[in-house]
């Protein structure tokens, strides 16, 4: 007799409950609210999340602002003082939950708080703090109503100790993803009809090729997924939309970023032991559920409210645009986020990049403004870099540029593939340099110039860059070995907020620091 289970699977909901972008006020077909609408609760059906949860919108980023007695009036009726990320899930009816990277940004107590407020259970295999107050178990056993025993393992990239304030990772036991999934899953597979992985990590691989296209460690899955035999493969992190693919021993799928749809997975068990598997992605077209709305009413009040405080003027409009073109041409608004970085740090020259989107900012500037454009939670880092080390950081950033077939500039494939990385070009201001795509990877960066001359090869300078950076992530590790010399610790978006309204007349640098030729 077959027997079936059905999921429901989100990731990278990155603190979107509402159906709102929050760059504007208008109604968007995304959010976990409108998704959790059309989950079905039956015995035979699993909701599961695969993190990065709790950080990532202005509603997450104004509430971890707020003062703790504050926090406690953001909800309402019986989950007042309740996690707001936790006391929505609760309502939609998530089961099993794992980590993903961003859920450490505001440390280990903030994720304490929602993992215990929560009502289902987070399987991490591989990522456990040392004093044990996390709720978290490696995996779990599930039986369904239909008899169906489904064996759960969760899984973290260890990429965190790369990325998380050093605070956050001294108090985290992190291990390897791949062998500590490797033993759960000899643990639970004596014991059940179906294995699931959820891994907060993406594909390393061409899914239609195999060709690596990365030798990071940083995404396992497809690595897992031929030397491991999960039946079914849950991922995220990578924010790359995968409806279903076979892949190796097992099958796999993972959603896009901020919840505009959810993954539905069914696996058939035959009488026979053997499976099949069918799957769809189900966009937020819903509804937004109505008791998690009204529960959420007042916290999302103060958000629209925080984010139309008017903060500034600016001569001229930062907007988005092409990145290629930005990168060869000069960005506006990096030039301003670099302004605000060497004010913050004093530094002699700053490096930041752009997000893949963003939304920019307009002369007349808002919190909201700032807030769409500089989504991540980072503060900032000063480096004491020579001229070698400063080169060899602008030669990483210059591997962004690739002649194509015509000679014309293009952007690297490597930049683009399996997961589009605008964010791993850095523009640098406070020195005026030049990268010249001819000439071979990593001898491209022909000039490097201060006040009007050469920087010398014994000179020493200050950079300031952002923590991420900081980490060696992107193509960068050489940075982490470099003398640091302040570990600023305030946030990106915070420190542009306070320029603004501490400038509120600013004439922004428009100056092209970058040079390319090709």
């Amino acid at each position: 007799m077959d027997k079936t289970l059905s999921i429901r699977f989100t990731s990278d909901t990155h603190g979107y409950l509402y159906p709102t972008s929050y760059a504007d006020r208008q109604t968007r077909p995304m959010g976990l609210m409108a998704l959790a609408a059309d989950f079905p609760h039956d015995g035979n059906t699993l909701i599961i999340d695969g993190g990065d949860t709790i950080q990532g919108s202005p509603l997450t980023n104004l509430y971890h602002r707020l003062p703790q007695n504050e926090r406690q009036s953001c909800l309402t009726g019986d989950a007042y003082g309740c996690h707001p990320i936790a006391a929505m899930m609760n309502l939609a009816g998530y089961q099993f939950v794992t980590l993903g990277n961003h859920d450490f940004n505001y440390g280990v107590d903030a994720l304490a708080s929602y993992l215990n407020a929560l009502d289902a259970l987070c399987l991490c295999c591989n990522i456990r703090d040392r004093d044990g107050r996390l709720p978290i178990a490696p995996y779990a056993i599930h039986q369904l109503d239909n008899g169906l025993r489904i064996g759960l393992v969760g899984a973290c990239t260890p990429f965190v100790a790369r990325w998380e304030n050093p605070k956050t990772v001294g108090q985290l036991i992190i291990e390897d993803a791949v062998d500590a999934c490797a033993r759960a899953l000899d643990a639970i597979r004596p014991q059940c009809d179906v294995t699931v992985l959820i891994y907060h990590g993406g594909f390393e691989c061409d899914l239609t090729t195999g060709e690596p296209l990365t030798d990071s460690r940083e995404n396992e899955a497809c690595r897992i997924c031929r030397e491991l035999d999960f039946d079914l493969v849950l991922t995220g992190h990578q924010h790359m939309r995968v409806d279903g693919v076979h892949f190796g021993h097992s099958y796999a799928v993972q959603p896009g970023y901020r919840a505009p749809h959810a993954c539905a997975v069914t696996v058939t068990v035959r009488g026979d032991g053997s499976k099949t598997f069918e799957s769809a992605i189900l966009p937020a077209s819903a509804e937004p559920l109505p008791e998690a709305a009204a529960l959420l009413a007042p916290l999302e009040q103060r958000v629209q409210t925080w984010l139309d405080t008017p903060a500034g003027h600016l001569d001229i409009p930062l907007d988005g645009g092409d990145h290629l073109s930005q990168a060869v041409h000069g960005s506006p608004l990096a030039n301003f986020i670099n302004t605000v970085q060497l004010a913050a740090s004093g530094a002699q020259i700053s490096a930041c990049s752009l997000p893949n989107e963003f939304k920019g900012l307009p002369t007349t500037v808002t919190v909201r403004d700032v807030v769409s454009t500089y989504i991540y939670t980072n503060t900032l880092v000063v480096l004491a870099l020579d001229r070698a080390a400063l080169k060899r950081y602008m030669e990483r950033s210059a591997m962004y540029f690739a002649l194509d077939a015509g000679g014309q500039l293009c952007i690297a494939d490597e930049f683009l593939r399996p997961k589009v990385e605008h964010y791993n070009y850095d523009y640098f201001s406070g020195v005026d340099y030049t990268i010249d795509v001819r000439r071979p990877a990593g001898d491209r960066v022909t000039s490097i110039r201060m006040d009007g001359r050469e920087l010398g090869d014994e000179e020493t300078v200050t950079v300031c860059i952002n923590s991420y950076r900081s980490c060696g992530t992107g193509g960068y590790g050489f940075l982490v070995g470099q003398k640091v010399v302040a570990d600023i610790q305030t946030d990106v978006a915070d420190a542009m907020i306070e320029y603004i309204v501490e400038h509120p007349q600013i004439r922004v640098d428009t100056h092209r620091y970058c040079e390319v030729l090709g």
